[in-house]
């Protein structure tokens, strides 16, 4: 299959700013996990082929339950985490399908993906090689100095707050690993190491409901929002 897309579901973190000692995937929304909705949204979308979820040790057997329940036909493996979230993205692309010619890496703690956004991404790397999910920044931006003091005022309209999934050709994430070496830690999320060979990355138009879980707040918000869906359906 020329566009075999595997997902990688990265929910390796250790829930530090959560302020707990559950992993943050497993945190209950409206009673069922969070992460929970994250696979049922990569497994209900027809580009996607397999499922591969980075997690920590203690987390595997809890993770092979959720996704039993729920049933995530898609999910091909359950992989061990590294000490960083960019190594726990590289051990989740070696555990991909030779099959894959497509990655569409994700953040195990946005719950709140849809297929449609899913779907749109996907699409543009089909077209481009490399998407990702972004929306438009609504507040002005400051830049600062070491002492706190502001340097200038970048121009709102240029930026783009990006979102996970972030969609690449394999390939051509492989050969931007390898060119990472050592300093793959340094790179703050996946179009940044593309960036860094000098690829032109899409943004394709995500939602504001798209959140990350971090905090207690952005679970009260994640509960808010799945409710409104459920009215909506109703």
């Amino acid at each position: 299959m020329s566009n075999y897309v595997s997902a990688i579901i990265v929910a390796a973190g250790n829930s530090t700013r959560m302020g707990t000692e559950q992993s943050k995937q497993f945190i209950p929304l409206l009673g069922k996990p969070a992460i929970a909705y994250t696979l049922r949204a990569f497994q209900n979308s027809a580009l996607i082929n397999e499922i591969i979820v980075v997690c920590r040790d203690e987390d595997l057997v809890t993770l092979r339950d959720i996704a039993a329940h729920n049933g995530i036909e898609k999910l091909a493996q359950i992989v061990k985490g590294g000490d960083s979230r960019a190594e726990s993205v590289q051990n989740g692309v070696k555990a991909v399908s030779t099959q894959a010619k497509y990655l569409a890496i994700h953040d195990g703690a946005r719950p709140l993906i849809s297929v449609e956004e899913i779907n749109s991404v996907v699409e543009a790397a089909f077209e481009n090689d490399a998407a990702t999910l972004g929306t438009d920044v609504t507040d002005t931006i400051k830049v600062v100095d070491n002492d706190n003091q502001v340097v200038s005022t970048p121009d709102r309209s240029t930026l783009r707050a990006v979102q996970t999934p972030q969609v690449f050709d394999k390939e051509m994430y492989e050969f931007a690993l390898d060119k990472a070496g050592d300093s793959l830690d340094g790179f703050t999320d996946d179009c940044s190491l593309i960036e860094s060979i000098g690829v032109s990355i899409e943004v394709v138009k995500g939602s504001a409901e798209n959140i990350k879980l971090t905090t207690p707040f952005d679970v009260m918000i994640a509960e808010s929002i799945l409710k409104n869906r459920k009215q909506e359906q109703s």
